[in-house]
Formats: structure tokens, C-alpha cells, sequence
């Protein structure tokens, strides 16, 4: 059987080869650091719930750069199940039963006073239908009579009506014709539509995602930090233009010219305090930093055609 303290081990071992504090770790994930010493020390008798012992844990992985599910299924018999913590709502549910028992029995005595009174109402409902059917029956409505001057009147709007499709058809072919020659017009002058840019997601797949970037003439990243994270960029040979931390601040913004690249791998340590910009326009991550605090992004520059 596996040490209580092995797991802490694992974890802190990790946060020591990022170079992180304590301190570092409580920014990212902003869990109080005493609980982050528990998860360490082994003592999650200290945290609040065994719901927020595994939910602390998965967010200190994903902080450091393990991954939180295999961690869980190498130690299993060491990290608290939360199955236990349903048995209040169980107990609850049961007492909401008793309840709504109770509130049954009610209605089945007032069952029959409210079928009587609709009843009630329904009778004299039909009564007054019945009155008001009667009382139109008996109602003269006389013929009124077709005159004469009115029927040649919408004779005449009528023959106005058949007309008018021919003019609006006559005005629609002029409108076209100008449209053509105002093209025309453009051609000539040397006039060209510039495609605008196209940043879209290609595939993603838990915290790994892909983007390409296209109809832009060039390729240049911002990367800003609006509190403390972890940064490394580089292109499909291996190359790094960058590796390090970033806070927030006039030293929290790289910024990069990386138009003669393909492919660039974007690692970013904590997504929550991280704004990435291709050529100023802002990238949505695929997906919700608070699910994944790190996110390894990829992005594939389609070159324009010369």
C-alpha cells in the first residue's frame, strides 16, 4: 500500500520543477495556501469536504502539469471518495416525500369542493351560450346592396394593380444594369476587395487545441498576463522564442513577429489571467479556463497564395 504522503510528494515534486512557491501556486489556482499544504502533507482532514479534496487536487495537477484523472486512478485507494456526502440529500429527499404526502392528502379533501364548483360554473357557461345563441337567430341582418359605381371603382384598381409589377419589373432591371456598371466602373479603376482575416478552430481535444489562421499578410502574437502565469512558445522544429513567467504589468505583454512560421505551439500555464492576440484579434479558447487551467494551443499560419 501506497504512503498517505506519496501523492503530496508526486505533487510537490512537480511544483518544484516549474519553480513554483506556494505562494506562486495559491495565485493560479486561488485555493487558500494552507489547503494546498494539506494536499502535499497528506492531511485532508483539514479541507472542508471530500468533494474539494479531489476538485483541489485536479486543480493542483492541472497547475503543475500533471494529468488529474491518471493521478486519481494511481491512487485511488488514497484520495477520498465522495460517494458519502449523498447520503444528506438522500435523507433529504426522503423528508421531502414525507411532505408531499402530507400536502396529497390535503388536496384529496378539497378534491370534490373544487369539482362541484366547476360544475357550477360550467352550467350557468352554458346557459348564457345558449341565451346569446338564441338571441342572434332571432336578429335580422339585412342583404346590403351592390352598387354600381363601387363595382367599376374596383374594377379600376384592379387594372392599377396588373400594371404596376411590369414598372416595379422595369425598375429592378435598371437597378441591376447600374449595379453592372458600377462593378464595370471598379474593374477598371484597379480596385480589390481585401479578404478579411480568418482565425478558426480545426479541432479540440481536452486541454489540446488547433487553430488556423488565415487570409493575413502577416503573423504576429501578443500574449498579455493580467496576473501571474506560465508561457512557452514554440515553432513545429523545436525552436522556443519564449519560456518563462509573466505577471501582470508593463513585463507582463511578449509580443512576437512570427510571419516566416507554419506552426506554433502555444503552452499556457494558468488561461484564467491569460489574453492571447493574433494580429490584434483576440483568441477564444475552445475551451473554459476554469476546466482546464493549462491549454497547449496550436496555431497553423495559411500563407496567402503570391
Amino acid at each position: 500500500m501506497l504512503d498517505v504522503t506519496e501523492l503530496g510528494n508526486r505533487l510537490k515534486e512537480a511544483r518544484l520543477a516549474k519553480g513554483l512557491s506556494l505562494d506562486d501556486l495559491q495565485e493560479l489556482t486561488k485555493i487558500q495556501k494552507r489547503y494546498l499544504l494539506g494536499i502535499e502533507e497528506g492531511n485532508y482532514n483539514m479541507m472542508p469536504g471530500k468533494f474539494y479534496v479531489r476538485a483541489f487536487i485536479k486543480q493542483y495537477a492541472e497547475a503543475v502539469g500533471l494529468e488529474p484523472e491518471s493521478l486519481f486512478e494511481e491512487f485511488k485507494s488514497e484520495v477520498p471518495n465522495t460517494v458519502n456526502e449523498e447520503l444528506p440529500n438522500q435523507l433529504s429527499r426522503v423528508k421531502t416525500k414525507k411532505s408531499i404526502s402530507n400536502n396529497h392528502s390535503k388536496m384529496m379533501d378539497i378534491l370534490p369542493k373544487i369539482i362541484i364548483a366547476i360544475v357550477v360554473i360550467g352550467i350557468f357557461v352554458f346557459v348564457w351560450y345558449i341565451a346569446q345563441k338564441n338571441a342572434g337567430n332571432s336578429t335580422d341582418n339585412p342583404t346590403p346592396k351592390v352598387n354600381d359605381q363601387d363595382t367599376k371603382y374596383e374594377e379600376r384598381v384592379d387594372l392599377i394593380e396588373k400594371e404596376q409589377p411590369v414598372e416595379n419589373d422595369k425598375k429592378a432591371t435598371d437597378n441591376e444594369k447600374d449595379q453592372n456598371e458600377d462593378l464595370q466602373d471598379n474593374k477598371k479603376r484597379g480596385e480589390t476587395v481585401v479578404p478579411k482575416q480568418e482565425l478558426a478552430l480545426v479541432e479540440s481535444n481536452g486541454r489540446n487545441s488547433t487553430y488556423e489562421l488565415k487570409n493575413a499578410e502577416t503573423f504576429n502574437l501578443k500574449i498579455v498576463s493580467n496576473g501571474k502565469t506560465w508561457i512557452s512558445v514554440n515553432n513545429n522544429q523545436g525552436k522556443s522564442f519564449f519560456a518563462g513567467n509573466l505577471e501582470a504589468g508593463d513585463a507582463g505583454t511578449q509580443t512576437f513577429d512570427l510571419t516566416q512560421e507554419t506552426e506554433i505551439k502555444i503552452v499556457a500555464g494558468n488561461t484564467i489571467d491569460t489574453e492571447i492576440f493574433i494580429n490584434d484579434q483576440k483568441l477564444e479558447y475552445a475551451v473554459q479556463p476554469t476546466d482546464h487551467v493549462r491549454q497547449d494551443i496550436i496555431i497553423r499560419y495559411v500563407k496567402p497564395s503570391e
